[in-house]
């Protein structure tokens, strides 16, 4: 008998966690009566997170048994192959994906495709969904979570195109200019790096200007993190190598402190896992002191220049809001802002959309968009899947080889 599989489109204000606890518990919603009285297995970044802080805490090496590398260490797509086999031990009656393809590259997506198209033949799949795109083909059932409410469709596609989004107001001017003489903010000359006499990066040239967009991409694995590592001053690797970061040669008495006052960075695990109760007008603000959440009384120019960031993204009515309490969409706007609103010489946005549902994605890249026209900050996107609308004025692509990563300019 053909097995039933089910895809569930999600926004960022559905109710996942309680779909998932109904749907795994002894009595599935309406809707999924197949499923009733088998046991299903979670498939997802809070499953693996899971593993890994038990391996770390317990050394319990349930899924990297087969080898000597812990799964911290590994690539994502190594990471979801390592619990899909730990799932498939199990020979659960079905299998939960919450959104299976974030942080995989495309080769890693396809070899992910595969195996969940061979699964499906013996094992229903539920596949809950934010990116239309990662829609899996023998999918033959879909709803949308409304919040907490299931609305089951007949055509899952609608309208996948790209709109670009209009702002009604320019990006705010910075309260003190970061000053930066120089042209030329970070360049690598000829890095080489190994982890455990393993190649990592090979003879990488790459060098950052004043006022340019950088895309960079790359396969899992391929380097992407110790290259940004290494801009940002934190990685020792780049010590006895032509590395120069704001002008000096990376462990010529330069401090860290040196590098992040004029940099500003952004990755969504800074973030998902916060839970200090602060509001949105002083998280935005907190970005002026380098802290996550305001300790101290804002001034009342910090003030004016939060309303002006919230006004541009439409977020000022929330201004006194928890943070805690929005959606992720809304979150990562306010980081994004938080990490420009100083407007640093240099941001880094490492994997900004992940997990983001098609709308606050597309909000998102339109807003980084309009940093790049509007402003001198240099800008370097990271991201796995490519980003419908960027306008990135050159991309930087590492290509995996047996003797490290080679990276080219494109």
């Amino acid at each position: 008998m053909r097995k039933k599989h089910w895809a569930i489109f999600i926004d960022n204000h559905s109710d996942k966690e309680g779909f998932l606890e109904l749907l795994l518990g002894k009595n599935p919603p309406f809707g999924f009566e197949e499923l009733h009285g088998q046991s299903g297995s979670l498939f997802s970044k809070l499953a693996l997170e899971a593993f890994i802080d038990e391996e770390e805490r317990h050394g319990q090496r349930t899924l990297s048994s087969h080898t000597a590398q812990s799964l911290k260490t590994m690539s994502s797509g190594e990471q979801k192959k390592a619990l899909l086999q730990y799932i498939l031990g199990r020979s659960p009656g079905f299998i939960v994906l919450d959104n299976p393809f974030d942080n995989l590259d495309s080769d890693s997506q396809e070899k992910l495709k595969t195996q969940l198209r061979q699964v499906a033949e013996t094992t229903s799949i539920v596949q809950i969904i934010s990116r239309r795109d990662d829609l899996l083909p023998f999918i033959d059932t879909y709803a949308r979570l409304d919040l907490e409410s299931l609305v089951f469709l007949e055509d899952p596609t609608g309208d996948t195109f790209w709109r670009p989004i209009g702002f009604k107001d320019r990006v705010p001017a910075p309260l003190n200019k970061i000053n930066y003489g120089g042209e030329v903010l970070a360049e690598l000359r000829k890095v080489n790096v190994s982890y455990f006499g393993k190649p990592v990066l090979k003879n990488i040239c790459w060098t950052i200007k004043k006022g340019e967009f950088w895309e960079l991409r790359g396969k899992n694995g391929s380097g992407k993190t110790t290259i940004l590592s290494m801009i940002t001053g934190e990685n020792p690797k780049g010590y006895g190598q032509e590395l120069y970061i704001f002008g000096r040669k990376k462990g010529s008495g330069e401090s860290v402190w040196d590098i992040k006052k004029r940099m500003g960075y952004f990755t969504p695990s800074m973030t998902d896992k916060f839970t200090g109760y602060h509001s949105v007008e002083h998280m935005v603000i907190s970005g002026l002191n380098d802290s996550i959440g305001l300790y101290l009384r804002p001034t009342e120019a910090q003030s004016r220049l939060a309303r002006e960031w919230l006004q541009l993204i439409d977020m000022w009515h929330l201004r006194e809001a928890l943070y805690h309490d929005l959606s992720m969409g809304q979150k990562r706007l306010i980081m994004c802002i938080r990490a420009m609103i100083k407007h640093p010489v240099l941001l880094i946005l490492d994997e900004p959309t992940a997990g983001l549902d098609d709308p606050s994605a597309q909000l998102f890249v339109s807003l980084v968009n309009k940093f790049s026209r509007e402003s001198d900050t240099t800008l370097i996107f990271v991201s796995h899947r490519r980003e419908p609308g960027l306008e990135p004025n050159f991309i930087y692509q590492l290509e995996m080889s047996p003797e490290g990563s080679v990276g080219n300019k494109l």
